[in-house]
């Protein structure tokens, strides 16, 4: 996980809301690469699947902050969809909180074109990645502005409202 994303985690104090809405990200990525070879975590085994990002999601929500992941989602879900779903639990185990929305159900809401993260509705960190999902340059961009932080965290929550909490997602 990028740096910035994480400096600002450590910063936040109230919330950080994380908008996820390609249908592909980072096809080269080695665990994704494994969970199409058949490797699929062990829930029963935490060490085996534990990792640095988890640390921090358990220190930024030990801290009070809620951590919140919104995916907006084609069904039927794409492979490295299905890989996001299948490893979901390990977020929720650190204390994130995880939503699902299917596209069918987005009718009627605005949201942003670029996914990012928006930080106690005073920082966004938008991405910018390519068609098949890699990072182009450059990659990021964080922003200390209120008024754009209120727009996304708008329609983040418009959103929110609409998904499917993980433990009642069921993919079709």
């Amino acid at each position: 996980m990028a740096t910035a994303v994480r400096e600002c985690l450590a910063k936040a104090q109230r919330s950080a809301m994380h908008l996820e809405m390609r249908d592909s990200y980072m096809r080269d990525d080695p665990e994704f690469i494994r969970w199409q070879e058949g490797h699929r975590y062990n829930p029963d085994d935490r060490e085996s699947w534990w990792r640095s990002w988890l640390e921090v999601v358990a220190d930024t929500t030990g801290r009070g902050v809620r951590m919140r992941r919104l995916r907006v989602v084609s069904e039927p879900l794409s492979d490295y969809v299905r890989y996001e779903f299948d490893g979901t639990f390990t977020n929720v185990a650190a204390g994130e909180d995880v939503r699902w929305l299917p596209r069918s159900r987005s009718r009627g809401l605005l949201l942003p074109a670029l996914d990012g993260w928006v930080m106690d509705e005073e920082t966004v960190i938008l991405h910018h990645f390519s068609g098949d999902g890699q990072w182009t340059g450059p990659h990021m961009e964080v922003h200390h502005d209120g008024e754009l932080a209120r727009q996304y965290a708008t329609a983040y929550e418009a959103a929110w409202e609409r998904a499917i909490p993980h433990a009642e997602y069921r993919p079709t």
